[in-house]
């Protein structure tokens, strides 16, 4: 079933707005357990890993072909590695965030996290949007998945901010708008395709999306997700990720 672009965009906003959640956390609760992020983090990965494989990937190839979807898919890592090498900033995972730099540096810190995240976003909210046109279920199945690794990322975006200034406001703030990019990443595509929406199209968005969401997946969330230092619990969400997400579409069909 073929989704609406008002759903396309909700789905997206509620996705880029759980790094809210996370910020909410980083300011009234301690921080969550080094197991509990790398496994979220790792699920996160391998939704995004199987749906990108099984679903938009394949899907593009029976539209486009398969040489024409692959040009895509590897255009959209491409796409991704160049504004990643090209725009600085810091990684989630990169620093550690507890206690013993100065305001200044974790000041810094927090903002660079925050870009980061949010050139991240922009991307991930092309994928939600072009996965919601294909189908409902798979756009919202796209979003929940990128809705549970952004309340960690939401939570290394507050966290320094708010231990470099002491202000509520502000570390919620940095937080909300790297979360804000992923709405306006579903809006100019918005602009973009759907004056030109064909399958065709489609196909071709499916698999630069698909190696959009891979690029995303190894480039930072498994190495994230090894970076608290769980050894076992990364891959355990992983294949739990997967095994979710395969279940999910064999229960659509």
């Amino acid at each position: 079933m073929e989704g609406s672009v008002g759903t396309a965009l909700l789905f997206t906003a509620c996705a880029g707005l759980a790094t809210t959640l996370g910020s909410v956390m980083g300011l009234a609760v301690k921080k969550p357990g080094p197991k509990f992020l790398g496994f979220t983090l790792g699920f996160s990965a391998g939704v995004m890993i199987l749906v990108s494989f099984v679903e938009l990937l394949q899907g593009s190839i029976g539209q486009i072909g398969f040489m024409q979807a692959h040009v895509a898919f590897f255009a959209g890592m491409t796409c991704f590695f160049l504004i990643d090498f090209l725009v600085p900033h810091d990684y989630i995972g990169q620093h550690d965030h507890a206690g013993g730099a100065d305001a200044d540096k974790l000041m810094r810190m927090g903002v660079l996290v925050a870009l980061g995240i949010g050139i991240h976003n922009f991307p991930e909210g092309l994928a939600t949007f072009a996965g919601t046109l294909k189908s409902t279920k798979l756009g919202a199945a796209i979003a929940v998945a990128i809705a549970i690794h952004n309340i960690p990322e939401g939570l290394a975006v507050s966290a320094p901010v708010y231990a470099a200034t002491g202000s509520r406001k502000k570390a919620f703030l940095w937080s909300f708008l790297s979360g804000a990019a992923e709405p306006a990443g579903a809006g100019l595509a918005a602009l973009v395709l759907l004056p030109y929406l064909s399958p065709v199209v489609l196909g071709w968005t499916l698999a630069a999306v698909a190696g959009i969401m891979i690029a995303i997946s190894v480039d930072e969330l498994i190495p994230a997700a090894k970076s608290f230092g769980s050894e076992h619990c990364p891959i355990i969400g992983v294949m739990a990720g997967m095994a979710i997400m395969a279940l999910s579409l064999w229960m659509l069909k």
